[in-house]
């Protein structure tokens, strides 16, 4: 949580007990339970017109369509290669030696970008 240890933790609450006493830590508390939820209603908003401008403007399809452009290019160079070098290729890959490297990095680049894709 945040990077807080236990012994900070407990650190953290002596202190908030010497500064407020046990009577007023509810109320603190509250307080502060107050404040996270405004700053996140305030976030939300801010986020949803975002998404709103960037309907309006297009954003969003202009992403996609050079998302999908790119993919497109990709994958004509992966054809390219496989029909131009596709023996040497599974010559080379016998046992996995290439290409479990690198499914291990497009897993890594999926894990990174899904959340991106996922708000498109």
């Amino acid at each position: 949580m945040f990077g807080i240890g236990g012994g900070e933790l407990i650190f953290i609450i002596i202190v908030a007990l010497m500064l407020f006493g046990t009577d007023k830590i509810p109320e603190v508390a509250r307080t502060i339970a107050k404040v996270v939820a405004q700053l996140k209603n305030a976030s939300n908003d801010l986020k949803s017109e975002i998404q709103k401008s960037a309907d309006e403007h297009g954003i969003n399809d202009t992403v996609k369509q050079i998302t999908s452009n790119f993919t497109d290019e990709v994958d004509k160079v992966k054809n390219s290669v496989i029909e131009n070098h596709g023996d040497e290729i599974s010559n080379l890959d016998k046992d996995n030696e290439i290409s479990k490297p690198i499914d291990e990095l497009k897993q890594n680049l999926d894990d990174v970008i899904g959340p991106i894709k996922r708000q498109l």
